[in-house]
């Protein structure tokens, strides 16, 4: 198995292989939660803390990605929005951290905790609300 060294992993991939949010199964998305006013500073970025800033934080930026600021995340990295607002399906984030692909899985095998359902069922209900 093939692991990506960032978020951006799925984006690369996705150029050098066509790889669409539609070539891969998103029914097996966990659904988004059901709460609702959720925010970046309150919500999520507690989960990024926990389990990005290491490679997407402050100190380093694999592909360029940020992941600790809201803007930071809205403006992605070296090769593009990986955040659809509106959209959870559709981002290449959300795909990335439920692992729907195992060459793009985030984090990297060994390099960390999958992140739970809840937590990205919270993250997909933040981005289909606006990514405010």
């Amino acid at each position: 198995m093939r692991s990506k060294g960032s978020i951006l992993g799925l984006v690369l991939a996705a150029a050098t292989l066509g790889l669409r949010a539609a070539d891969v199964d998103v029914s097996k998305l966990p659904p988004a939660s059901d709460k609702k006013d959720l925010t970046y500073a309150r919500d999520i970025k507690p989960i990024f803390e926990k389990t990005c800033f290491k490679c997407h934080g402050e100190d380093k930026q694999k592909g360029k990605l940020r992941l600790d600021s809201l803007a930071a995340v809205k403006k992605g990295g070296e090769d593009g929005e990986v955040i659809v607002a509106g959209q959870s399906a559709k981002s290449p984030l959300v795909i990335a951290v439920a692992r729907l692909d195992d060459d793009t899985a985030m984090p990297p095998e060994g390099k960390g905790d999958p992140l739970k359902k809840e937590q990205i069922g919270l993250i997909r209900a933040w981005i289909d609300q606006g990514a405010k």
